[in-house]
């Protein structure tokens, strides 16, 4: 597979659990193994979640072409460029963003894992991504700062000790400077360091000048889910997200965090009338008064914040209709729907159930517009993936920006990638490396 029909270079896919070069045979610990990804829209940033609480991100760092700089701009708008280097991604940073905690109420251990990640809209040169765990959502906000180190010091002997006192304290190293929540000291420390003139005794060479990434925890959103959170999702307003467990949707707005409102309760009045539960949310990428969510019976329901403040009772239903017929016991179980994601103009929702990968234009409700068969080579097997509970394996699937080409995971390593319109029905099978614990 390549970039494009004029490139040389082939993509190669591998297929990574944990991160840094590992010896093979080497154990890896639960805690390291990648438990979820995310993009920056622009693409320019990467952030991933492992089992141990932590999150890595990266930045886009691709090399420049310069072979054409001296060309004119209608020269460079003539000539047909193509992809001749892959994205590179080298690490930025990274912070703990959660660890294991004990609910003394129910007897519960909560465990460290980032189930998702999101990235929220930049402001000011600073990124801002959600992360959450089963039970709690944090803001985090990442920001460089630029750090002068001092290599020497010559305080005039003139000085008394407390003004030379205050003047070493002005050049402290980024390490050694104390630093508080609210910043106050560092700015002080900072603004002395500028203030400070020759005139005053103190001659100081700096070393080098570095580009640094401080992470801090804006808002934690706790305390309002009873079951485990699956999903979250921001809105195209860039003030407010949602969070999902298996039968309520939560509304947030990212500056508050002591308060939410519940917009979709499935929970009945009787327990043992529960016949679906909430699988994903996924707020629309423009209009933000719309949202779906899917079903474990493999419903998606569109619904409008404008119609009522409870939606779960005015939703538009999308079924698929050719599903009808002979009906097994598996027919329930691989119907649910394990993932869904929008197209970038919103027009159209892709979703994974077990099977399949289908697409659905959001104008049509009564049957998907395309349905690419995954696992299709499993139905003689049902029963014994039942046995094992393998059955219930979940899914996750990606959108390509045109939205024209769509990708989910198989078993054995396996990525199937699928195009609308383009190609054949049987889309491309690709299989990652044979060393899945090795990056």
């Amino acid at each position: 597979m390549t970039l494009s029909p004029d490139s040389r270079t082939p993509l190669e896919w591998k297929f990574s659990q944990v991160f840094g070069e590992r010896p093979h045979g080497e154990d890896v610990q639960d805690v390291d193994v990648i438990s979820t990804i995310a993009f920056q829209k622009s693409g320019d940033y990467l952030a991933v979640g492992d089992r141990g609480g932590r999150v890595v991100i990266f930045e886009r760092k691709d090399e420049k072409d310069t072979s054409n700089q001296h060309l004119s701009r209608d020269e460079l708008e003539q000539l047909d460029f193509s992809f001749t280097s892959h994205p590179q991604f080298q690490y930025k940073t990274e912070f703990q963003s959660h660890e294991p905690e004990f609910d003394y109420l129910k007897s519960l251990e909560i465990e460290e894992k980032i189930n998702n990640v999101r990235w929220c809209a930049t402001q000011n040169g600073s990124l801002f991504i959600l992360s959450t765990n089963d039970k709690t959502i944090k803001l985090w906000k990442v920001k460089e700062h630029r750090v002068k180190k001092v290599k020497e010091m010559d305080p005039n002997p003139l000085l008394c000790s407390e003004n030379a006192l205050l003047a070493e304290r002005s050049f402290m190293s980024e390490q050694d400077k104390p630093s508080f929540d609210n910043g106050h000291n560092v700015e002080w420390t900072e603004k002395m360091a500028t203030n400070m003139l020759p005139s005053q005794g103190v001659y100081s060479k700096i070393a080098n000048i570095e580009d640094t990434t401080r992470t801090r925890c804006r808002k934690v959103y706790a305390h309002a889910h009873d079951f485990n959170i699956n999903s979250i999702s921001n809105n195209s307003d860039g003030e407010t997200f949602i969070s999902a467990d298996d039968l309520r949707i939560n509304l947030w707005n990212l500056e508050i965090s002591n308060q939410c409102f519940n917009i979709i309760d499935m929970k009945p009045s009787n327990m043992e009338d529960l016949t679906e539960v909430i699988t994903s949310a996924e707020f629309h990428p423009i209009h933000c008064n719309l949202l779906a969510y899917s079903s474990s019976r493999g419903f998606i329901r569109l619904v409008d914040m404008r119609c009522s403040a409870l939606c779960d009772q005015s939703a538009r239903i999308l079924q698929d209709g050719g599903s009808h017929g002979f009906k097994s016991f598996f027919t329930e179980i691989i119907a649910s729907i394990s993932d869904i994601k929008f197209s970038n103009d919103g027009r159209h929702i892709l979703s994974r159930d077990y099977m399949n990968l289908k697409l659905w234009d959001v104008r049509m409700d009564s049957s998907p517009v395309a349905t690419f068969k995954v696992h299709d080579h499993l139905h003689p097997k049902l029963g014994e993936l039942y046995n094992t509970d393998s059955i219930f394996d979940k899914f996750d699937c990606c959108i390509s920006g045109d939205g024209i080409h769509f990708a989910t995971g198989s078993y054995s390593n396996l990525l199937r990638i699928f195009s609308h319109g383009v190609g054949g029905a049987e889309g491309i099978t690709i299989e990652a490396s044979k060393s899945p614990n090795r990056a």
